[in-house]
């Protein structure tokens, strides 16, 4: 009798355990999540793996309620509600996919989960997906990297879990003894800010002013690139576009920086290029942060507001003569974008945020983390800017 409760309940204790470590934003902890699909595939039953799954994602997204309690100014319930709900598309697809029947038939409906949750639309909300720790596992190896890593996490749900747990843990300790510093990207540099949550809502003269002088303390010489973070200029309208030509005037300098952008039933989440001949909207975010920022509901209902996602527009952006994968804040805690963008084969990968809701959550530091590895992953330098 013990033992009908009691495995399970370790089971679902591991789990926790392997999203928490696993997700802890540290990157070279990624691996551990690869410990998730054994856990999956050792259920006894269908509710035995949605207990699981819901163990694991919740302590992976632990951050969420404090965070959404945070933006709004309000007490844990909403982010709790929140939380649950997007555990939701991760529980019900791996609970979908799980099998009873043993063997390589488990490995592959694995595999369906895994593609589902990378892909809209259930990875929308696919945080804290294992394929994440390929960068980690398999620096450089680009996408024999991404395919050896989706098959040793399959493999984990086979009798051969042990040849494949041994595997993944010896790449990972030759590239943990490996590691160095990210290569950066000559004539880039990313600045990180600490305005908390003024940035993007206090857009006057003298905050611009003092962006742009920040901006010109970065210069790193003619024709360099400053990236600033998520919504740092506020909305991009003429005016803004005007003051920052005049403060660029002779620097040499591009500036690419986070902005909104006005338009008929909303706003565009965007990165602007700028320079003292112009500015343009250089990217437009695929996927901002559901419930906060993208609100489908409300054009069902006639209404209208709330960011424009972009799923499938484009997954790259010129900036000079260098192609870079723009990812702002949501998209590094997802699979797809990165993805995509790397279909473009660019130049590097440009990450940026506004994590000032975050604070006392390791939600940035996973953001950070997963930037990391993708870039490591894919052997391309990284920008990184966010304000906290």
């Amino acid at each position: 009798m013990p033992h009908n409760w009691f495995r399970p309940l370790l089971q679902v204790i591991s789990a926790a355990a392997v999203g928490w470590v696993g997700w802890s934003g540290e990157v070279l902890l990624l691996p551990v999540s690869a410990l998730f699909p054994a856990l999956w595939s050792t259920a006894e039953n269908r509710a035995q793996a949605a207990l699981v799954s819901t163990a694991y994602f919740l302590s992976a997204s632990r951050g969420l309620p404090q965070g959404v309690a945070t933006f709004y100014a309000s007490d844990l319930w909403p982010g709790l509600i929140l939380w649950l709900i997007a555990s939701s598309a991760f529980v019900v697809v791996h609970t979908s996919c799980w099998t009873g029947r043993s063997g390589w038939r488990r490995g592959i409906f694995y595999l369906g989960a895994s593609v589902l949750m990378a892909v809209p639309p259930f990875g929308i909300l696919g945080w804290a997906h294992p394929i994440t720790a390929a960068g980690v596992v398999f620096p450089g190896w680009g996408w024999s990297g991404l395919a050896l890593m989706a098959a040793g996490l399959a493999v984990m749900t086979t009798w051969l879990r042990p040849v494949a747990a041994i595997a993944l843990m010896s790449f990972w300790l030759w590239s943990a003894a490996e590691w160095t510093t990210q290569s950066l990207l000559s004539g880039w540099h990313g600045v990180d800010l600490d305005f908390g949550a003024s940035l993007g809502r206090v857009s006057n003269l003298d905050r611009h002013r003092a962006l742009a002088a920040t901006v010109r303390a970065a210069n790193q010489g003619q024709g360099s690139v400053v990236v600033l973070p998520e919504s740092a200029l506020g909305f991009w309208t003429p005016t803004v576009e005007r003051l920052w030509n005049h403060e660029l005037n002779g620097t040499g300098l591009i500036v690419l920086a986070g902005a909104a952008v006005l338009n008929d039933d909303g706003y565009d989440n965007v990165l602007v290029s700028i320079s003292e001949k112009g500015g343009e909207v250089a990217y437009r975010e695929r996927m901002p942060v559901p419930g906060s920022m993208w609100q489908p509901w409300r054009a069902w209902t006639g209404g209208d507001g709330g960011a424009k996602a972009h799923f499938f527009g484009d997954s790259a952006a010129f900036v000079g003569n260098t192609r870079i994968a723009p990812l702002i804040c949501y998209e590094l805690l997802v699979a797809w974008p990165v993805l995509q963008s790397m279909l473009r084969d660019p130049d590097a990968i440009v990450a940026v945020g506004n994590g000032w809701w975050t604070a006392g959550t390791s939600i940035v530091d996973i953001q950070r983390a997963s930037a990391q590895a993708w870039a490591r992953l894919f052997d391309k330098p990284l920008v990184i800017s966010f304000n906290t």
